[in-house]
């Protein structure tokens, strides 16, 4: 009856009332209609089994093509060889120093390690916008400098200490403590430095100061010291898995499959440094990309670079939301079509919001609403409410079944009894959700009658990780 005279009064042409009336009517039939609009609108970001069998079909193929001598030059999941072959026995002893570069900040740490203990100190250093943008003598002026400040604090600056250097960026190895720039990521340019090796760019700017001494024993990236930091605790660690800013993962390798090393072929293993971000930069994504992803793709400081990780990390998993509310909200499903200049601003909806909103018991909507209050959208109804929401779920829903596709491809492939996945990042760690979503989507793309798995938080796999790797190289002498 309600919903007959809604169309009546259409018909008769009473704008005014009708909008009135529409403002205030809460009856289920019109709350649901716009519920309906919103989860058809977002049927795009959600994907099925079938789907993610077939992505993890195509990533099984790129990673094999990474791994092969003939085809390696034109792959696009790079599986680069870390050179790193042994993992802690938890007998590491000594002091260490970790430098962890991978983000807008980096740290800098000094471990004290003995057996199956360890002591930590560390400090962060912003790095200003200037210099994530300029050249990479500033860039590496700028660790160099952090750096001998902190030794100066703890008071090691006439030590001479080994070093663990994570940098989290694409890197071809050519030896544990050489690593050649394959391209920027993460909103970095610096000039300069793609082709080179970073681990040589940073002992230059170490000379040029000539006030402290360190002897960089290995170079690694986040994935790699994940999965060292937690098979330092747990030896059937061997992926390592990163979901934060970007997106990456590791895994141990049979030395015969890893056809590009020319270490030590007597030892069986190596860990591959995946680079996986870079899945679908070649089109194997065009199957599930939206007209979101392709808008945070063509906007982003390198467009058709980095499309996987571009769909699940934190760097991206806000403006994606974003970029949903606001097409929502222009075709008038959501706010009454009245938005902000806030919303419509770009990168103004945080990914920390994702989590935030999902934070929020069933039927409660308070943090939500005081988001909404922030962006300007105090005017939102409960039903907003319940689509913000959904659209924060399908987003973060789509980014950890990505990396559980991720995962069980590796598990796959690696046809190990039982394997522990080390895991790290800023969205697996705060998004209330995101550890079971892939406990749940793992156990559904794996054989769980063949091979068993279980998620490991890793413990400052960047920097412990870092330092641990300098541990096993001086173990290793």
């Amino acid at each position: 009856m309600i919903n007959y005279l809604y169309e009546m009064l259409v018909a008769l042409g009473l704008p005014n009332f009708l909008k009135n009336l529409s403002d205030s009517f809460t009856c289920p039939a019109r709350k649901n209609f716009d519920r309906v609009t919103i989860r058809d609108q977002c049927k795009d970001l959600i994907l099925t089994d079938e789907t993610l069998q077939e992505i993890m079909s195509r990533l099984r193929s790129a990673i094999e093509t990474g791994l092969s001598k003939d085809h390696h030059d034109s792959a696009i999941v790079k599986c680069f060889i870390t050179y790193i072959q042994d993992l802690p026995n938890g007998k590491e002893k000594g002091k260490f120093l970790a430098l962890d570069l991978g983000g807008t900040n980096f740290r800098v740490l000094i471990i004290h390690l003995d057996e199956n203990h360890f002591d930590m100190q560390s400090k962060i250093y912003a790095i200003p916008e200037k210099i994530m943008v300029g050249t990479g003598e500033q860039l590496f002026d700028h660790i160099a400098q952090c750096l001998a400040d902190f030794m100066k604090e703890q008071d090691v600056h006439t030590e001479k200490l080994p070093l663990g250097f994570t940098f989290s960026f694409p890197l071809r190895q050519v030896g544990l403590t050489k690593g050649l720039l394959e391209r920027w990521t993460k909103g970095f340019n610096c000039s300069g430095v793609v082709g080179l090796d970073v681990v040589q760019l940073l002992k230059d700017a170490l000379a040029r100061r000539n006030d402290v001494q360190i002897e960089v024993c290995a170079i690694l990236n986040d994935t790699t010291g994940t999965l060292m930091s937690c098979a330092w605790k747990n030896p059937n660690c061997k992926i390592g898995i990163i979901v934060g800013t970007g997106s990456n993962a590791c895994y141990v390798e049979k030395v015969e499959n890893a056809e590009l090393f020319d270490g030590d072929k007597s030892k069986p293993y190596v860990i591959i440094n995946t680079e996986w971000g870079a899945f679908g930069d070649d089109g194997a994504l065009d199957l599930i990309l939206t007209e979101y992803d392709r808008t945070i793709d063509s906007e982003s400081i390198n467009p058709g670079k980095q499309l996987f990780e571009k769909m699940i990390s934190g760097m991206y998993m806000g403006e994606l939301a974003r970029l949903a509310l606001v097409k929502f909200t222009k075709e008038k499903h959501m706010f009454h079509g009245q938005g902000s200049e806030q919303l419509f601003t770009k990168g103004s909806f945080l990914t920390k919001y994702v989590s935030e909103i999902e934070s929020d018991p069933p039927g409660s909507f308070d943090n939500c609403r005081q988001i909404l209050e922030k962006l300007g959208l105090g005017h939102a109804t409960e039903q907003d409410c319940i689509n913000v929401r959904y659209i924060c779920e399908c987003v973060s829903r789509r980014a950890a079944h990505l990396v559980s596709a991720g995962a069980a491809t590796l598990i796959n492939k690696m046809e190990v009894n039982s394997v522990t996945v080390g895991v790290d990042g800023s969205v697996y760690r705060f998004h209330p959700h995101f550890h079971s979503l892939m406990i749940e989507k793992i156990a559904a793309l794996i054989d769980t009658s063949k091979y068993k798995f279980d998620l490991m938080l890793s413990e400052d796999g960047s920097g412990r990780g870092a330092a641990l790797v300098a541990a096993v190289a001086c173990r290793e002498r």
